[in-house]
């Protein structure tokens, strides 16, 4: 396992990470839980990410109850969550002051934390100002809460204003972004938010390196009797992937498949890997229904070498999406 900076910050994090969604609180307790972030830890992988929206904050229990199971140092790992979907209440969704420190508080507790290292939020809300969200984060880093704050599946423009508030009145600005990233979905890490890696220092904490699944190549002939694609409540990820889109998108997985092949490692090995490529992703959250699922994807970073320029030059032929950059406007 190596590591990088979470942007310009000092925060050294795994170059694979281990995300909470769907699986805990869901399909797993404690026990399994603990077997899960226990592996994830002994192959180096230091920050774990969940949110008060998975499960209603019951993957934040878990996780908390499994952390306390561990005993960990505290000074020996990373632990994020997410403010936005809170309840059905108008003050207990979205991002005004209120809801933003009654989600820190409720998430320190259910994580059983003193403080978070990274809290996210988790989409932009357009009936709260920009600096009212601002302020309310950096009053949490001043009182010791919060570490770094920052937001996921937000605009460039919408972190710049963020970025633009804090500066001007001495606020602790946004540190990292959590956006969607892989083979299929590329332009807001390639090119929306590529001004702001230098402008803000933007670090970058990406999920579904591997397209919910459609990476893995397991899809190819059909959808699997136990798939998470199949479970309550994931009814609109089983509709993407039977979309024309989802099957244009499956037929070059099929390809991809092939290259892989031929490089020397599967898939969904060689998916995790190109995403590392890019020197903007601070770090790739892996998401895992299984323990064996999470020992496989860890042994992705034994191919690293097999990546070769031939193999990436491939990889762009066939998925051909690669963003133009921004738009700069005079």
């Amino acid at each position: 396992m190596k590591y990088r900076r979470l942007g310009k910050s000092g925060l050294q994090v795994s170059e694979f990470s281990f995300g909470a969604w769907v699986t805990f609180g869901k399909q797993y307790g404690v026990d399994g839980a603990a077997e899960l972030l226990a592996t994830a830890y002994d192959a180096g992988v230091n920050f774990f990410d969940n949110a008060e929206g998975y499960e209603q904050g019951t993957a934040e229990q878990v996780m908390g109850d499994t952390l306390k199971k561990l005993g960990w140092s505290r000074d020996s790992y990373v632990v994020s969550t997410k403010v936005f979907w809170g309840g059905e209440k108008p003050t207990q969704k979205g991002l005004s002051r209120k809801h933003v420190f009654d989600a820190c508080h409720a998430g320190l507790k259910r994580l059983g934390v003193d403080y978070l290292d990274l809290y996210f939020c988790h989409r932009p809300d357009l009936n709260t100002p920009i600096e009212e969200t601002v302020r309310a984060m950096h009053d949490l880093i001043t009182q010791g809460k919060v570490m770094y704050w920052g937001t996921s599946e937000w605009s460039a423009q919408q972190l710049t204003e963020a970025y633009g508030v804090a500066r001007q009145h001495g606020l602790s600005p946004p540190t990292m972004e959590q956006p969607q990233y892989n083979l299929f979905v590329r332009e807001k890490i390639e090119s929306d938010y590529l001004p702001l890696y230098d402008l803000m220092g933007l670090g970058t904490t990406i999920w579904s390196p591997l397209a919910s699944g459609m990476l893995t190549g397991k899809y190819n002939d059909g959808i699997p009797d136990d798939s998470r694609v199949n479970l309550p409540g994931y009814e609109w990820l089983k509709e993407m992937f039977e979309s024309e889109r989802g099957k244009d998108r499956l037929k070059k997985v099929k390809e991809l498949a092939k290259v892989a092949d031929e490089a020397g490692m599967p898939i969904h090995h060689m998916a995790l890997l190109w995403c590392l490529e890019n020197p903007n992703v601070s770090t790739v959250i892996l998401g895992a229904s299984r323990l064996s699922q999470l020992q496989d994807n860890l042994k992705a970073l034994d191919s690293r070498k097999k990546l070769t320029p031939d193999v990436i030059a491939a990889i762009e032929k066939i998925v051909d999406n690669k963003p133009d950059g921004p738009q700069v406007f005079e």
